[in-house]
């Protein structure tokens, strides 16, 4: 019978033994999907693993859940033997609400799939330009779920496409944001160290509420 194996334990199971390991094959299928609130993709921190699925499959020995990490796009992809598995969200992760429902997908082949999720707040009407040594950001805050406070909003810079709370090269901080209201803003680059030496400029705003470990981020555009 054809055990269960976890990829990212093989190297461990590499050094306890080699006896019959060539005949686990490597798993070919794929799962392919979106974290997605009103069918589009919900932006978060792409860098550090931060925001993850977990995928589960029941008749194993290994009970431990599968990681599957979020993209800042909101998508996600995993390599997986053929079979049914059982998808959540991973528990007080991410800037939506704790909801963790089960989504049991068969996968053979390829297989795609929309986590649908509820967060917060979304941010709408992003506009992002750069105008001459600045940032200039406009943008709405929407409530959806309610419930908890803004803690802040983030207007964010960087040199590459990769662009997040921890991952970026200058950063404006505002507090005190409610929704409802088209909120623009200024984040100055002037004395920047790599936009004086030219590098290209990434920008996106992240939102986070009160209370979750998680921003929710505009989707990255790049103004140089």
């Amino acid at each position: 019978m054809r055990k269960y194996v976890n990829m990212l334990l093989l190297p461990a199971i590499v050094a306890v033994s080699s006896c019959g390991l060539d005949n686990y094959d490597e798993p070919e299928s794929k799962l392919l999907g979106r974290v997605v609130y009103n069918g589009e993709p919900v932006g978060v921190r792409g860098t550090g693993e931060a925001v993850q699925l977990q995928l589960y499959q029941d008749g194993y020995e290994l009970h431990s859940p599968i990681p599957v990490y979020v993209g800042q796009d909101g998508t996600f992809e995993a390599k997986l033997f053929d079979g049914e598995y059982k998808l959540v969200t991973r528990d007080n992760n991410g800037p939506w609400v704790n909801d963790r429902d089960t989504t049991v997908i068969n996968v053979k082949g390829t297989a795609n799939v929309d986590i649908e999720v509820t967060p917060f707040y979304t941010l709408s009407n992003v506009q992002l330009a750069l105008n001459g040594s600045s940032v200039n950001a406009s943008f709405q805050i929407n409530e959806v779920a309610g419930g908890r406070d803004i803690d802040y909003v983030l207007i964010l810079a960087g040199k590459t496409s990769f662009v997040d709370d921890v991952s970026y090269t200058e950063r404006l901080e505002i507090k005190g944001l409610t929704p409802g209201s088209t909120i623009t803003e200024v984040l100055d680059l002037a004395n920047n160290a790599d936009f004086k030496a030219g590098k290209p400029v990434f920008a996106r705003i992240a939102l986070r509420s009160v209370g979750k470990d998680q921003a929710i981020y505009s989707q990255v555009v790049r103004l140089r």
